[in-house]
């Protein structure tokens, strides 16, 4: 190559150089502009990082959708959150697996811990995996519970933003649309659906459309009076100050009280649950650290007698545990419309058999048992249909029944294999054995063992059989000095052996716990009463708040109070449903039925205060006391939420520890006393 020739390239990639340099500095000059900076913004924004949790419960959502049982729990919890996060599928998604990831990654290592602890009793294996999944149910309804307090607590900021905005625009839903444009808070997208519902063409239909899916009430009374205030203005009190504002005041008391109840509700709930449920767990070390260190213990825990303490103990928790879990219950996420509107017992009743034996147990309509069950599902607020809770009830005591002989079968099997295992010994030990001692005690079962193979079946049999065919054998000559002593041992173990056997006092217990079994659903529903009766109070001062709200806003009538009460109403829905339907037929009559269904003080007395706003005086005048007596009503309501927390805490602790109790007094105290006692004795006889 010649020497122009290189000069010539040289400058040519001089000239190539320069100009990609000077484009360079051309294309960042243009970047620095505001529209270049702004989209390479929204272009950063769409870009994930190299790890997201977010997208990556989006990408597990997806997996547990494909999943068949985890599935089916997927869509019950998804109901329940899309409550809360309304109309946001990508957040509904995204809470939904994080909830269950976190109920699977505990399931997990509790059931490797529970199937190590109990891998050599599998009957107390199953019952504890059954168990640990309601345990688990729990937990994800303490995490939903916890997302539901969170919206609560962000709607005192919310509504005291209200206020704010309200006093700079004096618009309701221009407000609310201010207010709610903050996407980081959940609340904000309930506010974006009442701004939605306040501008469309048909809003009182929106608005009845969202009271079936507000999370709370509190909400709807937001919505309500917002509606109210829009369709017929805000007006002035005697101070000067806005009506629509002194009501979210007093929304926003409301709340308060609540959100102290519920914190103190988990306050004093919140090792309940697990002290109760602690027993099960400590089960199999508890009955290894009184076996190694007290040999004398092994007849009671290896035994039936143990298995059936074991037993009783496991459904006591059951029973605890699901004791506890309604007394905590704070009523905070409407579970009963994300429960299954076509549950398995619907699918049931349509079979054309089954329907028919069903039918058999359901008390006639109009009988005295129909009414009084009926009454029950509606104190109780069962959503359950009478067919539905007659085939839990019979489900329920089939399953006991069998249960009960399938467990009576097993623990004559373990009464069995214990006589066959037991190390047998000629005197009484009070520690653990040697080596020694322990060989020749197996060899000595084993020895027994033989005869009891050959003998057993034998009802009559005698001590002169046994010793006949103790000589025939290898083991025992005719003249052997142990021969007497050995066949009584044998002869013992033969009638234990031969009397385990199904018994008709066995079949009759079975018969009583399906009757219990039976019972259980309308038990369990007049517990649920009896809590109910307990929150009729704090009902009450709710609609004492409700008619505050309302009876100062033009044309509001009675009617409409009693519309508004029946919406938020939980105890008293029932009758005022009734009233409602009744009111066009004659407003006194129907109010007067309202009373006399009804047993509180305070409901009658509101109901009196409506009867005379029909016919004598305004509401405004009928309700008077009511906004004298504010002050008065909201330290009584504290004062009964702090009763009412009181006495579930001491039910609780009540039946939370009685497990507990019953683990160490019937499971390890007393067959300590009891049984080191009477081996005490007869070694003290064997050596006198």
């Amino acid at each position: 190559m010649s020497t122009e020739m290189l000069k010539y390239i040289m400058m040519g990639t001089g000239i190539l150089f320069a100009i990609i340099i000077i484009a360079y500095l051309i294309l960042n000059k243009k970047m620095q502009k505001s529209e270049y900076r702004q989209m390479k913004k929204l272009q950063e924004g769409t870009k994930a990082n190299t790890f997201s949790m977010d997208i990556m419960y989006q990408k597990l959502y997806i997996t547990y959708m494909k999943i068949p049982f985890i599935k089916r729990y997927l869509y019950k919890l998804r109901r329940r959150l899309e409550i809360l996060n309304i109309d946001d599928e990508y957040t509904t998604r995204k809470d939904t697996a994080r909830i269950l990831s976190k109920a699977i990654l505990i399931l997990i290592p509790v059931v490797l811990l529970t199937i190590i602890i109990t891998s050599s009793n599998i009957l107390l294996m199953s019952i504890l995996l059954i168990f640990e999944l309601f345990i688990v149910d729990t937990m994800v309804d303490g995490m939903v519970d916890k997302i539901d307090n969170k919206l609560l607590k962000e709607q005192i900021d919310f509504f005291a933003e209200i206020r704010h905005a309200y006093h700079e625009f004096n618009m309701v839903e221009e407000a609310i649309y201010q207010v709610s444009l903050d996407d980081e808070k959940s609340v904000s997208r309930q506010g974006e659906k009442i701004y939605e519902i306040l501008i469309s063409d048909d809003p009182e239909t929106e608005l009845e459309k969202y009271y079936d899916i507000a999370p709370n009430s509190y909400l709807k009374e937001f919505a309500g009076i917002s509606y109210l205030t829009r369709e017929f203005g805000d007006r002035k009190e005697d101070n000067g100050s806005s009506l629509y504002l002194k009501n979210i005041d007093n929304i926003t008391q409301e709340m308060q009280i609540e959100i102290l109840k519920r914190d103190k509700l988990n306050y004093v709930f919140q090792s309940l649950a697990f002290i109760s449920i602690a027993p099960v767990l400590l089960l199999e070390p508890l009955k290894s650290w009184s076996v190694s260190n007290f040999t004398f213990t092994q007849s009671f825990y290896n035994g039936k007698l143990g298995m059936i303490v074991q037993i009783l103990i496991v459904v006591l928790t059951v029973v605890s545990y699901i004791m506890t879990r309604k007394l905590k219950d704070n009523g905070g996420v409407q579970v009963e419309i994300a429960k299954n509107e076509h549950p398995w017992q619907e699918k049931v009743y349509k079979n054309p058999i089954l329907k028919r034996v069903v039918n058999c147990f359901i008390p006639k309509k109009g009988t005295k048992d129909y009414r009084k069950m009926q009454k029950l599902l509606k104190d109780s607020a069962s959503k359950s249909k009478m067919e539905w809770v007659y085939i839990n009830r019979i489900c329920l005591a089939v399953i006991t029944f069998f249960a009960t002989i399938l467990l009576a079968a097993q623990l004559h099997q373990i009464a069995i294999n214990y006589v066959y295992t037991e190390p047998t010994t000629d005197s009484m030990v009070m520690g653990t054995l040697s080596d020694e001692n322990q060989r020749a005690a197996d060899e000595l079962t084993k020895q027994d063992n033989y005869f009891l193979d050959k003998l057993k079946g034998d009802l009559d049999i005698t001590v002169e059989e046994i010793q006949t065919e103790m000589i025939r054998s290898t083991y025992y000559e005719e003249n052997d000095e142990n021969l007497e002593k050995d066949s009584e041992r044998i002869l013992e173990k033969l009638r234990i052996i031969n009397s385990e056997s199904m018994k008709w006092s066995e079949e009759l217990l079975a018969i009583v716990l399906a009757l219990v079994g039976y019972m259980a659903p309308v038990w369990m529903m007049m517990f649920q009463k009896k809590m109910r009766e307990m929150e009729m109070e704090s009902e009450v001062m709710q609609f004492q708040t409700i008619i505050l709200m309302l009876m100062k806003i033009e044309r509001v009538n009675v009617e409409m109070i009693l519309e508004w009460l029946e919406r938020y109403a939980n105890i008293f829905k029932e009758p005022i449903a009734r009233c409602v339907n009744n009111y066009e037929a004659g407003a006194w009559e129907a109010l007067e039925e309202l009373k006399n269904s009804v047993t509180n003080r305070d409901m009658i007395r509101i109901v009196e205060s409506l009867q005379a706003a029909v016919e004598k005086i305004p509401i405004r005048e009928a309700f008077d006391e009511l906004d004298a007596d504010r002050d008065y009503h909201q330290e009584k309501r504290k004062d009964a939420n702090n009763i009412l927390i009181s006495r579930k805490g001491l039910i609780g602790k009540g039946v939370g520890f009685a497990p507990m109790v019953c683990l160490f007094v019937g499971y390890l105290i007393i067959p300590l006393v009891v049984i080191g006692l009477t081996s005490m004795t007869d070694a003290f006889s064997q050596l006198s």
